[in-house]
């Protein structure tokens, strides 16, 4: 799993919804892990979304707060920029980030049509400086 989850990655694709989902549901039917989960940037694919619905409902949990940070592409490009800079990932590369940002728009906006129907979605300006992001979510988690 893990060479292929690496490949995926170092050639600007998202991890197949079949790993990313037999991953998630070892950590949901954690017993250690009930009801202490959080997950960033999951799920990317409205299958992964449904999928982790049917996982929840089985597992009698439920999700209580979803944020989507959303960031312009512009901002997203830089950061990664940076981040390659600081960590010297391979991935980090123009053509890999221009595709997994089309790929992130044409697979995520559904995800995000289907959970901001859910009270519990909350969206943040993830332009604003770390500290403005990091008052926010605070405030929506009641720190």
């Amino acid at each position: 799993i893990g060479k292929a989850i690496t490949n995926d990655m170092q050639n600007g694709k998202f991890v197949s919804d079949d790993i990313v989902n037999k991953l998630i549901e070892n950590l949901i039917s954690d017993p250690q892990k009930k009801n202490n989960l959080i997950f960033d940037g999951y799920p990317r694919s409205l299958s992964q979304a449904k999928n982790l619905e049917i996982l929840l409902k089985n597992s009698n949990q439920s999700i209580d707060l979803i944020l989507f940070l959303n960031v312009d592409k512009e901002t997203i490009f830089k950061r990664i920029e940076k981040r390659k800079n600081i960590e010297n990932r391979s991935d980090d590369n123009y053509d890999t980030i221009v595709r997994r940002y089309v790929k992130y728009m044409e697979t995520t906006q559904p995800v995000l049509d289907f959970y901001s129907q859910n009270p519990n979605f909350k969206e943040i300006d993830g332009g604003l400086e770390i500290e403005e992001i990091t008052r926010k979510i605070d405030a929506f988690i009641n720190l």
